[in-house]
This record gives structure tokens, C-alpha cells and sequence, in this order.
């Protein structure tokens, strides 16, 4: 698994990247098909102060790219928000690929 880190408008400090790290572990831990994740962290500099700190990540599975956004006021909460998202998703698309065969049912002989 590719872990790919980048600020726009900030420094990606050692104690973001390892709390970003460890808040995405646990979508490796569900699904072990994760090829590459990209994580983007952006400051904003908008008027609206409750949406300034912004957290994008685009992960690549077999088959599918999936891509969730968070906002809020604080990167941490942001980053939270954003394990949140792409947990339920991952774990939609693991459910999905799953194979799903019935065992056929069985003929009485009458």
C-alpha cells in the first residue's frame, strides 16, 4: 500500500502525518486490496471559519478508485470525519465484490 501525504497552504508536521497514518490503518485492516491512497490537507482561506481546515483522500482498490472530502474547523476533526467516510465506503465496496454463491437447493425425490 502507497501512502501518499501533501499540504496545500501548510506543512505537513511528523505528528499530522503519523495521526493520518494511524486513523488510516484501520482501512487496511478491513480490506487488504488497497493498491495507493492520496491525502491532500488544505487551509482555506475563506470567510466562513467553520469550514476552513479541508481533508481530501482518493483511495485506489482493485477495481475502483473511491474519493471522500471533509471539512471543518479543526484539521484533527477533519481528518476523523474523513476515516469516517471512507471506512463506510470501503467497507460498501468489500461487501459488494464479495462473492455472494448460494448453494442450490435441493431436489426432494418424490
Amino acid at each position: 500500500m502507497n501512502l501518499t501525504i501533501s499540504g496545500h497552504h501548510l506543512e505537513v508536521t511528523p505528528a499530522l502525518r503519523n495521526y493520518v497514518t494511524s486513523k488510516l490503518e484501520r482501512i487496511s485492516r478491513h480490506f487488504d486490496q488497497v493498491v495507493d491512497i492520496r491525502v491532500l490537507l488544505t487551509v482555506d482561506k475563506i470567510k466562513d471559519k467553520d469550514h476552513r481546515q479541508k481533508a481530501e483522500c482518493n483511495i485506489h482498490v482493485k477495481g475502483k478508485d473511491i474519493y471522500a472530502e471533509s471539512t471543518h474547523a479543526d484539521l484533527y476533526a477533519a481528518v476523523d470525519e474523513l476515516a469516517d467516510k471512507l471506512d463506510r465506503q470501503v467497507l460498501r465496496y468489500k461487501d459488494k465484490v464479495q462473492e455472494h454463491h448460494h448453494l442450490p437447493m435441493k431436489k426432494e425425490v418424490v
